[in-house]
């Protein structure tokens, strides 16, 4: 379907042309690349399978009905055995406050009801009778209760506290199992707990009344991070939560860096504020050796990128073991990359590529440990002291690295302002004021002379910091420090693990 919201600046033809150059690029098949195509403007309300002018609606239709015939047309409908027994599908799951887990069935075979007793197949076999208490039917954006649903009907019932995706429902007079889905195990792992930074619970500055206000709401106790993710772990079947050697953080693991990323994102829009560890990837003994997992990681880029590509894998220990040109100007390489490899990987790909690029990865499987990886080499400016930035004291450090924080902004001490342009750490005050002569003003920065700081996100936020630094998240800001603030602590670790 081609979708025309702004018919003044439409290109029908082109896009159309766009389309089927992406089939070609993406190798589809004859029966593929013969798609139905269906011109409507959104706005309007209208389909048509005549293609208008452009800059114009289609004029033949006055409703969306020819694209709803052509998906029943071309969509076939589900096969079925009247005679079968039950057989529903547990695709995937979801939570609600009141209902706790909600499982999502695609019914294959048979019919289910409303307070019917089924028989749930767990994934190891085993077996259990089960009572549907709540059967839902999506209509529109919205789930509304029904009493039942039939042979292709996608419904949600609740009731059944540990199912998980992969399993099934069946007749419990002939129970009989649908293949399993399996859901990949956890590559990486971060630990997440309260945050213990000098500005918890201070919002943005940590000053004035508008402050008070805006942290009025904070949830900074252990029991509340605690309580939001167990919540998560209801719908989140690819999520596992375990105890640490703390009372107030745990070791949060999930399929990649992106997916716990996005779970400390929406827990800091909640109004939490958390502190965050290193990730790091979920090993396992094989054999005695330590394996860690990997990923089949397939990208396409333009051919002028193949080479920023080929090296950026490089350094992250990734093995070409397939590359395909098909003369389109595009490039499709597959290597296979430890999980590690990739975190902070789609940044800098994005950049390499020029945004052109496509990648895209799946779990291959564990295989022993790949070695070191460097992927920073520089180390950090750290803040010596508490206090407000000075513009002043940034002009003097411009020079030593890139800083992360404006003028004003607050910081304690171990909390990390800039990147050192050597690879060693350095303590430096960034606090430091212009002192007040009879030759000038101590107000009289150089602003001018500034150069922007980096702006770092969550993800370049998690991928920057190395094992003795964190992340402090809060709804305002995300900063990085160090595990270990006192500056003198921090020297004897330092000093004794050399000598060690």
């Amino acid at each position: 379907m081609h979708q025309q919201d702004g018919p003044p600046d439409s290109r029908i033809d082109e896009v159309v042309n766009e389309a089927y150059d992406l089939f070609l690029d993406l190798d589809a098949d004859e029966d593929q690349i013969e798609f139905p195509i269906v011109y409507a403007c959104a706005r309007d309300g209208v389909a048509s399978l005549t293609k208008p002018e452009d800059g114009t609606v289609p004029k033949d239709s006055d409703s969306l009905e020819p694209f709803f015939s052509t998906i029943l047309s071309h969509v076939p409908a589900p096969e079925y055995d009247e005679e079968a027994p039950l057989q529903a599908h547990v695709t995937n799951l979801d939570a609600d406050n009141f209902l706790g887990r909600i499982a999502l069935l695609r019914v294959e075979q048979g019919e289910l009801r409303k307070g019917q007793t089924v028989t749930w197949i767990k994934r190891d076999g085993t077996m259990a009778n089960v009572r549907i208490t709540e059967l839902l039917m999506t209509e529109a954006l919205t789930r509304k209760p029904a009493e039942k649903a039939g042979p292709g009907d996608i419904c949600a019932v609740a009731g059944i506290a540990d199912i998980m995706i992969g399993e099934t429902l069946a007749d419990p007079e002939n129970p009989v199992a649908l293949p399993l889905i399996t859901v990949d195990e956890p590559a990486i792992s971060m630990t997440i707990g309260t945050n213990t930074s000098p500005l918890v619970g201070r919002g943005g500055t940590g000053k004035g009344a508008d402050n008070k206000a805006a942290v009025k709401d904070r949830k900074v106790t252990a029991r509340q991070v605690k309580d939001r993710l167990d919540r998560e772990l209801i719908g989140n079947v690819s999520l596992r939560v375990l105890d640490t050697e703390r009372p107030d953080a745990w070791e949060v693991q999930g399929r990649g860096e992106l997916a716990l990323a996005i779970l400390v994102e929406q827990m800091r829009r909640e109004g939490f504020e958390l502190t965050i560890g290193k990730p790091q990837v979920v090993t396992k003994l094989v054999d005695g050796k330590v394996h860690e997992p990997v990923e089949r990681m397939t990208v396409d880029v333009p051919e002028e990128h193949m080479g920023a590509v080929t090296q950026l894998m490089g350094v992250r220990k990734g093995r070409m073991d397939n590359m395909s040109n098909h003369g389109s100007g595009w490039v499709r390489m597959e290597f296979v990359v430890p999980s590690r490899g990739l975190i902070g990987f789609r940044t800098e790909f994005l950049t390499g590529t020029r945004g052109t690029g496509i990648a895209h990865s799946i779990h291959e499987g564990h295989e022993p440990w790949f070695g070191t990886l460097t992927t920073r080499n520089n180390g950090s400016l750290v803040a010596d002291r508490a206090g407000a930035v000075t513009a002043f004291a940034m002009t003097n450090l411009q020079e030593r690295g890139v800083l992360f924080t404006d003028p004003g902004t607050e910081v304690y001490e171990g909390m990390i302002v800039g990147e050192n342009s050597r690879a060693d750490d350095m303590d430096v005050n960034i606090t430091k004021e212009k002192k007040l002569t009879n030759m000038r003003s101590s107000s009289a920065d150089s602003f001018e002379a500034i150069v922007p700081p980096r702006k770092l996100s969550l993800e370049q936020s998690l991928e920057f910091c190395r094992d003795d630094e964190c992340v402090e998240v809060t709804p305002e800001a995300v900063r990085i420090r160090k595990v270990v603030l006192d500056q003198r602590d921090r020297a004897r670790t330092a000093s004794r693990a050399k000598h060690a």
